[in-house]
């Protein structure tokens, strides 16, 4: 049996030395999360191990389940979508996908999903199917009666497009989105949607050219999607002629071919185009000013002297500055930074808006750029601590929230320090662990005390982890007298104080590998057995979980395992076993009672070691009661357990075989 388990450890630290799997430490920290129902750092956690193992679609899955607990659907749909594209035979994942479309208007993908899933003879993915198709279906048809009533009703036109899109019928939904974008030119949105059913149907160019259109516009969210859409080379001069053909008014898509002129060096077009934009917008100062500068540099004065007037007596002080300094005159007196300060208002405006609407990515971009306009404004660090975390980058949230904590407003610097304080242990390069645990045996008679400080340097992302320790182990007797059957007195613990440096591995699917060296330094100078300071090295592999609902504030069954094979050199070179099991129920936490919350449980218990000593091969079950108070810090537990235990090996036994033991003590820990 003990070489059956020396067998299985030494195999199980040599596996999980040698084939470390660098997803895992986020992996365990995110499902101890879950199981905790902390969705937040869970999500955390499986963002990282993602970071760390794209192509595993069972993280993603996890990920997206943990998403949708926090009702986060779109991301949740996103990382369903790959998990599909990783596992395309996973047809629940296919699923999952497919009614998450549906819920965020995404049908045309739903319905395209559902069918290719039913057609493997599905149900659920049948009946799916046609609750969508059916409605669009018949919508078409309604529309297009409609049109023969009214051909030029653009909503009808609009309607019949959307929905012929999404029922894949491309060519359909292109001919009405174009009749309907005819009608009304400016209606923007128009051309994305037609830009991107082209496309669909393979008509490149005139969606690349389209899309240009769309992309150079007012109205900044379709101007995004276009860009999406499109390439990421620059567009050629002849494609922003092309577009311009399709958009004559597009005032952003012409600017920017006229600088494109000026870039190329053809200086008469952008001077053409240039005239053509203080036509259609007199009031734009930025064209009358490159316009007045083109007039300049051939030597038309007479032209160029009014529109560099114009920008002369204009609002922007900034481009009034520059004509000055082209033309030489003397700068204006006006307040330092109030440009910058301007764009910094305009960008925490943009970024609120953003943020209102979840958009994180475009709010971090805004409140980047008021930062960098203005750095000491310690709201918006606080902005982008926050928006850092909620997008679970929490490395540089913790730099953004370091420097909100110095603002002097205690409103900003109460926040920032608090959320601080919360995210820094995680990613210290030092940490401190300590933890006690003194209880009272009433088969011994005494108290006994374990405890550990321990301090350990975090490597950046190595599965390792070097830390110095110090080792407390010792009891209130000491002593059992000596008798006629054994003279020499027996210690019941190892009085000692035990200072060490090990290694530990990072915690893999429950399992953590360690080994230590030092010194143990006793503390009863009457002890006679041992020296005053003798080497101590210690080892071992450890596998803690729990299941069910812990302690966590919520009602239920639950089930913890704490395994743990162990070589100490102290006890004659020996290598001990153990195994600590319990199980039972929850009980909710009880606010009328202080926030009490207990469980009720079974232990069952074993030891055995290599070298068949009796103290260390027994084998122990009982009932146990355990509790905590909201009052008290969390990680304080305190415990009652009686069991009755019964050495399996009896040579060299001074005492029964058998016995009863009640336990009563606390448990506390720490991390800083």
């Amino acid at each position: 049996m003990i070489r059956t388990i020396l067998l299985l450890t030494a195999a199980l630290s040599f596996a999980v030395a040698q084939t470390p799997d660098p997803a895992y430490p986020p992996l365990q920290q995110a499902y101890d999360a879950l199981r905790l129902k902390n969705y937040d750092r869970a999500i955390a956690g499986f963002q990282q191990a993602v970071a760390l193992a794209p192509n595993r679609a069972a993280i993603r899955k996890d990920l997206a389940y943990a998403l949708l607990k926090i009702g986060d659907n779109e991301a949740a749909r996103d990382q369903f979508a790959e998990a599909m594209r990783l596992d395309p035979s996973d047809w629940h994942v296919a699923l999952e996908y497919a009614f998450l479309c549906y819920e965020t208007n995404q049908k045309a993908i739903a319905r395209r999903i559902f069918d290719r899933i039913r057609k493997s003879g599905d149900a659920t993915a049948e009946q799916a199917f046609q609750n969508i198709d059916r409605p669009l279906a018949d919508g078409i048809a309604r529309w297009r009666k409609a049109l023969e009533i009214s051909p030029d009703n653009f909503s009808a036109h609009q309607e019949l497009a959307g929905l012929a899109e999404q029922r894949d019928e491309f060519a359909l939904a292109a001919e009405h989105y174009e009749k309907a974008w005819r009608l009304r030119p400016d209606e923007r949105s128009l051309m994305l949607d037609l830009g991107r059913v082209w496309k669909l149907l393979g008509r490149d160019e005139e969606a690349f050219n389209m899309l240009l259109a769309a992309s150079r516009g007012a109205q900044a969210r379709v101007a995004e999607k276009a860009r999406e859409l499109l390439p990421p080379r620059y567009p050629y001069v002849y494609e922003f002629e092309k577009a311009l053909d399709l958009d004559p008014k597009n005032f952003e898509l012409r600017r920017e071919y006229a600088y494109l002129f000026l870039e190329m060096g053809k200086k008469e077009e952008a001077e053409r185009q240039f005239l053509r934009l203080t036509q259609t917008a007199p009031g734009d100062l930025l064209s009358a000013a490159q316009l007045g500068f083109l007039r300049l540099n051939r030597r038309d004065f007479a032209g160029a002297q009014p529109l560099l007037d114009q920008v002369l007596k204009g609002s922007d002080e900034e481009l009034a500055d520059r004509v000055r300094l082209v033309l030489k005159l003397p700068q204006s007196l006006r307040r330092r930074g109030s440009s910058a300060q301007r764009t910094s208002d305009e960008a925490k405006s943009m970024a609120d808006k953003s943020l209102q609407a979840g958009y994180l990515k475009d709010a971090l971009k805004y409140l980047t750029i008021a930062h960098e306009n203005d750095p000491v404004d310690f709201a918006v660090m606080l902005k982008l601590a926050w928006t850092y975390n909620n997008m679970h980058q929490d490395k540089e949230a913790v730099k953004w929230f370091n420097l909100a904590r110095k603002s002097p407003d205690p409103l900003v610097a109460g926040e920032a320090g608090k959320a601080f304080q919360n995210l820094r242990p995680a990613l210290a390069r030092f940490r401190t662990t300590a933890w006690i645990f003194p209880f009272y045996s009433s088969r011994w008679h005494d108290a006994f005390g374990y405890g550990q400080v321990k301090t350990e340097m975090r490597l950046g992302d190595l599965p390792f982890r070097p830390y110095v320790s110090m080792r407390f182990v010792g009891d209130v007797r000491q002593t059992i007298g000596a008798t006629l059957s054994n003279p020499t007195p027996q210690y019941l613990s190892e009085t000692s104080f035990i200072f060490a440096a090990g290694i530990s591995s990072v915690q893999r699917h429950g399992f953590t590998v360690w080994g230590e060296a030092g010194e143990a330094v006793k503390y009863l100078s009457k002890r006679t057995d041992v020296g005053a300071m003798i080497p101590d090295y210690r080892g071992g592999v450890a596998y803690a979980k729990g299941f069910g609902h812990l302690l966590n504030g919520e009602k239920g069954f639950f089930a913890e395992t704490n395994e743990d094979g162990i070589f100490v050199s102290r006890f004659q070179n020996d290598l001990l076993f153990y195994s600590q099991n319990r199980g039972g129920y929850t009980f909710a936490r009880s606010e009328s009672f202080g926030g009490f919350q207990g469980q009720v449980y079974l232990n069952f218990n074993g030891t055995v070691d290599r070298l068949s000593q009796y103290w260390a091969n027994f084998a122990e079950a009982g009932p146990g009661i355990r509790f905590r108070v909201q009052a008290l810090p969390k990680s304080m537990l305190f415990s009652m357990n009686l069991v009755r235990g019964v050495y399996t090996i009896n040579t060299g036994n001074p005492r029964r075989p058998n016995f009863y033991d009640v336990r009563v003590g606390f448990w506390y820990a720490f991390t800083h």
